[in-house]
């Protein structure tokens, strides 16, 4: 049908999952990831827990209150739930979109070695096909879909022109690709936090990585009110010496977003990126009573940080701990995305989730 044909739905679509005080669970693991989540807690990857854990987060009591949207991996999306009983029930994107909660679709297809790239760099694939799967998810029901790029930074001068360009060119054709199909875009340019540097190198690459990108969009005319932006929180590098403080970080990012990120786009999600699930939460809950009102709603699209409790609880049998636990950190990242969320206030596993090189 064509971009015009939709942009009045794809700014309606970024309005609903910028609602204030909610954010998105990104449960769009690959059923390889799924499986390394699933080892921990002592449960078989098979299709049936999957599809049973995926139906718990989809029948999470009150958990629209919190969620105003699902990225679901194309197995979820195509999938049946099941309940309690174990007995089939409806489509699990039909259980979130009962509650109001939109569903959408990761759509790369993973990250591989860049060509003429320095080691370790990486470029996104998923461009080939891309506008006819497009299609088919929007008839499925899927609204919005993300593609994650991946830049690192290290001492052998990472992330390399070539790997910034590559990768804000990849998110940009993607970004384009699915809007002509009436899919919201969420561009994600991922700077992970592997690394010793300060957070000052941090915001120095993300304000060049964020301008490329930016750069790129307007290129390949991206409808910046149907977009939303998934980036990392301005950190240093997990091995440095000093932890920031939250005002630290709220600081930095805000002024490498105010730098970079056009007021037209409706909102800012972070990522957590390999924060725990409580420091997800108070870095959140910083940068939002940093600034306000901010030019862009400043929300949250956390996997790990929402499911890593929630896994631990339900270990593939008890569904009400489970869920009781996903709750417990929505409510927490929808206090945060508001800027009153205490510290300690809701039960955490507590436990890192930083994984060196982070894929799924």
């Amino acid at each position: 049908m064509g971009l015009e044909n939709f942009r009045d739905e794809l700014a309606a679509t970024a309005c609903a999952l910028a609602a204030a005080g909610k954010g998105l669970l990104a449960a769009d693991e690959s059923t390889g990831t799924v499986g390394k989540r699933f080892a921990a807690i002592g449960v078989e990857n098979s299709e049936e827990h999957r599809r049973a854990y995926r139906s718990l987060l989809a029948t999470a009591p009150g958990l629209e209150e919190h969620i105003s949207g699902v990225i679901l991996y194309e197995e979820t999306l195509f999938q049946d739930s099941v309940d309690a009983d174990g007995q089939p029930g409806p489509p699990i994107l039909a259980l979130f979109q009962e509650r109001g909660i939109v569903p959408g679709i990761k759509v790369d297809q993973g990250v591989e070695p860049l060509p003429g790239g320095l080691p370790g760099e990486s470029w996104c694939t998923g461009l080939k096909g891309l506008q006819e799967r497009a299609a088919r998810y929007y008839a499925r029901g899927a609204r919005f879909a993300k593609w994650r790029a991946v830049l690192k930074i290290s001492p052998e001068g990472a992330p390399s022109e070539l790997c910034v360009r590559e990768n804000a060119w990849g998110l940009a054709r993607y970004a384009r690709t699915v809007q002509e199909e009436g899919l919201v875009p969420i561009v994600e340019p991922e700077i992970l936090m592997d690394g010793d540097h300060d957070i000052e190198t941090t915001a120095a690459v993300q304000e060049w990585v964020l301008r490329t990108v930016y750069q790129a969009l307007a290129h390949n005319g991206v409808f910046l009110e149907g977009t939303l932006l998934k980036p990392s929180m301005t950190l240093p590098g997990m091995d440095c010496s000093t932890p920031p403080s939250p005002d630290l970080v709220a600081e930095f990012t805000l002024r490498t977003l105010e730098r970079t990120v056009p007021v037209s786009v409706p909102a800012i999600l972070f990522l957590s990126g390999g924060l725990s699930e409580e420091e997800a939460s108070v870095y959140l809950n910083g940068i939002n009573r940093a600034i306000s009102p901010a030019p862009w709603h400043l929300g949250f699209s956390y996997g790990r940080a929402l499911q890593q409790s929630c896994l631990k609880h339900w270990a593939g049998h008890d569904l009400a701990a489970g869920q009781q636990a996903l709750l417990a950190r929505a409510r927490a990242n929808g206090q945060a995305a508001q800027g009153f969320y205490v510290a300690g206030s809701e039960p955490s596993d507590g436990s890192p989730l930083f994984e060196a090189n982070y894929s799924y």
